[in-house]
């Protein structure tokens, strides 16, 4: 068994919504038909007892090993704790070959399972010792790296909760929330309203400590030292007992607290120096550590946290109670388990010196031995939610501190005896804010209930009824997707929308091309989401990108299938027939929002087909409004677009809106029947998103077809007194729509100049000279640069086939280099002709013709 071409579906694909792992498995013919009752399967059970079985009862009793290896590389993740349950193993063409789909939930804890599925697959074919349970280890401790902690998981845990977007940043707890303009960033439990200004003061706690009592809130007394000598003289100023801690610090890393002699100040000093080099030294509050969770303006949540403890039993020592309460699942080594394991170190060592005790000690049966003096779940520490017990005033101050360092999302650290009372009444205090604060003792403490900490702080960040989304459209199709996506945006930006656009010529932001080359594919998709400038996207999505990625979105507003007729790129990525590409291009429309739109061409029996798949509604477009399709819509009172003497009607029941043709320069006054389509479908989805009429009619009288706007794209030069139309058609469907357009032309001479991607089928390369053959009198062939995979003068040969029996072709000439035939042509050129270039590097062809042009002027 071979695993080959593994690639990682990271959004909504042609196999399902989820993410997924795709690979394609090359099996021997032994293996595709693996018995289920020679042994293997019983071999495979020894190494596996959690493993479903191969086949459901009553089936077959043979399965691909392709088959074998998904259920295995899913159900591992499975039992690792990953939340997984799609998969699924489909044959392709080639005899022996299969496409394995497994569902992740995380990436590389997604690959590793495959690999380690390959494995095990391997041991129970060869009966050789496999560890499953090291194998599992291994899957749980990668996904406890690269997922989310509890903080932030739990923060797009209640995003997804509000259909808002999220995709992480980086590997770490940086993520961004929502699309474009409407976006919203976190780092961990911190917001992007959080100035650098308010995180330093958070971090400098004896500033902290001025502010505060500034704001009347409570605060411990203490000074600010540099030496241990003068650490010792605050002490006694202050009077003991004492709590010493980092200028500058978190998570309770160098604290020490109720120090009442010379000697424990001393061991206190030199463990906060291994922090920072600024020390304070304040009055030790007596009473209970409370951490209050202020978002926004609120108290959210509260928790006691209590040092971390054993109870002697009379039988086992400290060490031996310590590693029995270690054994607790809940407790882990980082901040992923709701616990954190209790450290044996010498803080601990020293903890228990204070108490009369070391670690061989054994405490007498129900006697509480602490290991910590301060209590953060870090260092082993437990809390106890106290959220309902909150009295108002504590609440208040709780909020007045976080608001006076400027922290929206903010723990404040209070000692008190109760959070009962006010602290003034008890003489509590607050001894320090956080920034970033750990969110995991709020939402699975130690005793307690739990709090929607996560859903409290994305309700800071997004009002009710926003979700973070701008106007997503997606256009797919075989022919006319660029000029389609190009003309929506031109229409959205009518708005005064800041528009971000991707095609097969590059991305662009607000009209400036920021990316060049293809960028019809998610990455590209993904940089326009994530603009910070971008009020609405529009989005060319090509069949290569959802292969190999998936979408970059989850789901879109307005879905637009222009046309997929006879098909493109047929022969690829195992997308061998009409029908393969069909299934692939609707992906879009079956990942429309629920209120959104699909713009479907009506007569394109495959694309209307795709109606049936789409949750939301549906926008047909044709010419003829009696076609089958459209008539059976408009009589159903749905929306649907076509012609109607000279103009473009869009109806829904009794309401029309009519725009002429002739107001439409794209549509050379509506002549060019495949322009008048994507007219049609750009319309559409300017409809679906509710852009208003007399916004429409303004975008489409201002989109020129020329090379700025529409590049390649029937683009029209006058020379010599001859027409000479520049195009990027590149298939069958394309010289159809072509010769169709330029019929409708007046011409003495017709010419033509194409070549041919070597990356299509033969037969695909042969139609487009043979439609050519009937409509040009004369056809210069080329051969372009790359060839794709094709040897040289393959594909000029291919073409040269399609000519044979050619009904109005009297001239053929072959040439190397495409500026050498497009002169060719030009050179020929007399009043009255008309010649259509095929374009191949478009920019660079077009900018040939225009210069020519120029010279031929002066």
């Amino acid at each position: 068994m071979d695993v080959t071409r593994i690639r990682a579906l990271r959004g909504p694909n042609l196999w399902s919504h989820h993410t997924a792992i795709e690979a394609v498995v090359t099996c021997t013919p032994a293996e595709c038909a693996v018995s289920t009752r020679n042994g293997f399967e019983a071999r495979l059970r020894a190494r596996f007892p959690q493993i479903r079985a191969l086949r459901p009862s009553g089936h077959d009793e043979t399965v691909p090993m392709a088959h074998v290896l998904e259920l295995v590389a899913l159900d591992l993740q499975a039992q690792a704790g990953c939340p997984v349950t799609f998969s699924r193993t489909t044959p392709t063409p080639e005899a022996g070959v299969y496409q394995v789909v497994v569902e992740y939930s995380e990436e590389e804890v997604g690959r590793l399972a495959l690999e380690l599925a390959q494995a095990l697959c391997q041991s129970a074919q060869q009966d050789t010792p496999f560890d499953l349970e090291q194998a599992l280890d291994q899957l749980r401790e990668l996904d406890e790296d690269v997922r989310l902690g509890p903080s932030t998981g739990s923060i797009a845990v209640a995003a997804a909760a509000r259909q808002i977007p999220y995709r992480r940043m980086t590997q770490g707890s940086m993520i961004q929330f929502g699309w474009g303009s409407k976006q919203r960033r976190i780092q961990a439990a911190e917001m992007d309203v959080t100035s650098a200004i308010a995180e330093a003061i958070a971090q400098d706690k004896q500033l902290t400590k001025k502010l505060l009592a500034t704001a009347g809130v409570p605060v411990p007394l203490g000074f600010e030292v540099a030496s241990p000598e003068e650490a010792w003289k605050a002490a006694r100023k202050i009077g003991l007992p004492v709590v010493i801690k980092p200028k500058n610090g978190n998570q309770g890393k160098g604290v020490t607290v109720n120090i009442t002699t010379h000697e424990q100040l001393m061991a206190a000093y030199a463990a906060a120096a291994e922090f920072d080099d600024e020390i304070l030294v304040e009055r030790f509050m007596p009473g209970n550590d409370f951490r209050l969770l202020v978002v926004g303006n609120k108290l959210v949540a509260a928790a006691r946290r209590d040092p971390p403890s054993v109870v002697g039993d009379g039988l086992h020592s400290v060490r031996e109670l310590v590693e029995e309460v270690n054994k607790d699942p809940r407790r882990g080594t980082g901040h992923a388990t709701s616990l954190t394991k209790i450290r044996f170190d010498d803080i601990a060592l020293s903890c228990l010196t204070t108490q009369g005790l070391n670690a061989d000690s054994v405490p007498p049966k129900g006697k509480r031995v602490s290991l910590r003096h301060n209590a953060n779940l870090s260092t082993g520490g437990s809390a106890t939610d106290v959220t309902d017990d909150v009295h108002p005033e504590v609440a208040q101050r709780a909020v007045a501190a976080a608001q006076m360092v400027g922290l929206e999302i903010c723990g404040v650290d209070v000692v008190c005896d109760s959070v009962h009372l006010p602290l003034e009444e008890q003489g509590g205090g607050v001894v320090e804010v956080n920034a970033a604060p750990g969110l995991r003792m709020h939402l699975s403490p130690s005793f307690g209930k739990g709090r929607p900490v996560g859903e409290a702080i994305i309700s800071t960040m997004f009002p009710e009824g926003e979700n973070g989304r701008i106007p997503l459209v997606a256009v797919t199709g075989t022919n006319g997707k660029t000029t389609t996506v190009r003309l929506i945006a031109h229409l959205l930006a009518q708005k005064g929308l800041c528009v971000g656009m991707t095609s097969t010529d590059g991305v662009y932001i607000d009209g400036e091309r920021i990316d060049t080359g293809d960028c019809s594919g998610p990455r590209s998709a993904r940089n326009v989401l994530q603009h910070p400038d971008v009020d609405a996207a529009v989005l060319e999505t090509a069949r290569g990108g959802m292969l190999r990625e998936g979408l970059a979105f989850d789901r879109c507003d307005v879905a637009v299938v222009t046309n997929v007729g006879s098909g493109d790129h047929l022969g690829l990525n195992y997308i061998t027939t009409v029908e393969d590409l069909a299934v692939l291009k609707r992906v879009i429309v079956q990942n429309i929002a629920d209120k959104g739109m699909a713009v479907l061409n009506a007569t394109d029996p495959i694309v209307a087909g795709m109606a049936a798949h789409c949750r939301g509604a549906v926008t047909f477009f044709g010419m003829d409004r009696n076609h089958a399709v459209m008539a059976t819509h408009l009589a159903q009172g749905r929306r649907a677009i076509y012609v109607d003497n000279g103009q473009l009607v869009a109806a829904e029941g009794t309401t029309q809106h009519r725009i002429a043709l002739a107001d439409v320069p794209l549509t050379l006054q509506g002549t060019i029947g495949f322009q008048v389509e994507n007219v049609m479908a750009a319309v559409g989805a300017a409809w679906g998103l509710g852009l208003d009429w007399a916004l429409v009619r303004q975008g489409l009288a201002s989109f020129v077809n020329d090379s700025d706007n529409a590049q390649g794209r029937f683009n029209l030069f006058h020379y010599r007194g001859a027409t000479v139309i520049a195009d990027y058609g590149h298939n069958p469907d394309a010289m159809l729509a072509l010769v169709r357009a330029v019929e409708a032309m007046p011409a003495k001479r017709r010419s033509v100049v194409i070549s041919g991607a070597g990356d299509r089928r033969d037969e695909d390369i042969r139609e487009q000279t043979r439609i050519l053959g009937d409509a040009f009198d004369e056809v210069v062939l080329y051969q372009d640069a790359c060839q794709r995979g094709r040897a040289d003068g393959e594909v000029l040969a291919l073409l040269r086939e399609g000519l044979e029996g050619a009904k109005r072709t009297r001239e053929m000439q072959e040439i190397h280099g495409e500026f050498l035939a497009i002169d060719l042509a030009m050179d020929k050129l007399c009043e009255g002709d008309l010649c259509l270039i095929l374009v191949d590097q478009v920019e660079e062809a077009l900018a040939h013709i225009a210069a020519r042009i120029e010279r031929d002027k002066a």
